[in-house]
């Protein structure tokens, strides 16, 4: 009988230490962390940081390359080109590329005899007069006219510039840099918006000789007022009064009366 309680006795303490084993893993399965999901991980710990990007070149990396510089380069002349053949009086540089080809194309002849007579009369170097003046959008320009004023070869010979785009065939007066009266109030504004021209509103009407046609208020006048109908006017005037200078130029003087 004892034999038989002590084995009792030992089957009960071996099963209470197995469940007390169980309980302590149970414990120790609890209490450790939980595995986390992937997203939850990225979440919790945020982006990884990028590693920086390799370096592309040296401390000059910044600098355009010569291609680059290039074209750029040639960007900016199509902008130039641009600015010269489509201005914002679009109608008017029209008639200047058109009438101008027409009259340069006229008067090649012309010019050409007048340019061969003085480089044999006075040299070639001194076939042309070259002068800075100011242009559209108060850029520096050379005026190139032929020394002579026959038959207003001088004004003539301007004629290629008109259809390269420095000139216009009307408009105001063209003037030198830092002249006095593109420093009036508000002259320079409208100066700039406008390319001086071969003939324009003053010279036409100071021939009148009125103390009222001041040359530069009319040059304003045609500033504030430009377009196709007065363009045109304008150029037929000067049309008009060219044979009527010419021929006053060329008339000899009379000969003075003797005295008895």
């Amino acid at each position: 009988m004892r034999q038989k309680n002590q084995r009792k006795r030992q089957q009960r303490r071996n099963q209470s230490q197995r469940q007390d084993q169980r309980q302590g893993r149970r414990k120790r399965a609890e209490s450790a962390p939980q595995p986390r999901s992937r997203h939850e991980s990225r979440a919790r710990t945020g982006p990884q940081a990028q590693p920086p990007p390799p370096p592309t070149g040296t401390t000059r990396s910044h600098f355009p390359t010569r291609p680059a510089a290039r074209l750029a380069g040639l960007t900016d002349r199509v902008e130039r080109l641009a600015d010269r053949f489509t201005p914002r009086t679009s109608a008017e540089r029209v008639l200047d590329l058109t009438l101008g080809t027409v009259l340069l194309l006229a008067a090649a002849p012309a010019l050409a005899v007048g340019a061969l007579a003085l480089a044999v009369r006075r040299g070639p170097g001194n076939v042309w007069e070259r002068s800075d003046r100011t242009g559209l959008g108060g850029q520096v320009f050379t005026l190139r006219s032929l020394r002579t004023r026959r038959l207003r070869l001088d004004l003539l010979s301007r004629l290629p510039q008109v259809v390269r785009g420095d000139l216009s065939l009307v408009g105001p007066a063209p003037l030198p840099p830092g002249d006095p009266r593109a420093a009036r109030p508000g002259a320079r504004q409208w100066r700039q918006e406008l390319r001086p021209g071969l003939t324009g509103l003053a010279q036409v009407r100071s021939r009148s000789g009125m103390p009222w046609d001041d040359p530069a208020l009319l040059d304003q006048h045609y500033a504030e007022h430009h377009g196709v109908v007065l363009y045109l006017t304008v150029l037929t005037e000067a049309v008009r009064g060219l044979p009527r200078t010419a021929l006053r130029k060329a008339r000899p003087t009379a000969a003075q009366p003797r005295h008895t």
